[in-house]
């Protein structure tokens, strides 16, 4: 059993990409378990003095969750052209650490419009040296209120796409 880690880089209680996450993890594969990550509200701003022995509970918490995890899934809305301050901010705790050097990672999207974020997400993601997955996954899901990104998220050919880009991913991973 692979076990994927997912995290969506937005807050919004109605946010497409925690929605897209949570579409994964409702369709796994056989052979797969996606856990949602959900603590990126609670994690103080990254100071690398509170490293080591001083690590808050809340980033020794993610460190843990993505050293445990056979690789993970990131859904980032774009925020002016970049990653929005709380994943970047997520991604700063594990820089200094080794649960990124060579993990896994895929990223999805829920816009076709996030160029901008996709591009520096990339970047840093392998800058950390991420294992980055490119053939990911986009479900246009922009603009969308919560009953149409759900029905969206039901349809067959989106349903065979998660699970179709999941296999794919889990198959990088077992290859590696």
């Amino acid at each position: 059993m692979l076990n994927l880690l997912a995290i969506s880089g937005s807050l919004r209680a109605a946010s497409t990409n925690s929605a897209l996450v949570a579409a994964l993890a409702r369709n796994a594969p056989a052979g797969c378990r996606v856990t949602i990550y959900d603590g990126l509200g609670r994690l103080p701003i990254f100071n690398p003095d509170d490293e080591g022995e001083r690590t808050p509970r809340e980033a020794a918490e993610l460190i843990d969750a993505v050293t445990g995890a056979d690789g993970i899934i990131v859904s980032c809305p774009e925020y002016a052209h970049g990653v929005p301050g709380g994943l970047k901010n997520a991604l700063d705790w594990l820089v200094s650490r080794d649960a990124a050097v060579a993990k896994p990672a895929m990223p999805v999207h829920a816009s076709p419009r996030s160029l901008f974020a996709r591009a520096a997400l990339a970047e840093i993601m392998r800058t950390m040296s991420f294992a980055l997955y490119e053939d990911g996954l986009e479900i246009a899901l922009l603009g969308k209120k919560p009953p149409e990104v759900e029905a969206l998220l039901a349809e067959s050919g989106n349903v065979l796409a998660m699970r179709n880009a999941l296999s794919a991913f889990a198959d990088f991973i077992r290859s590696r």
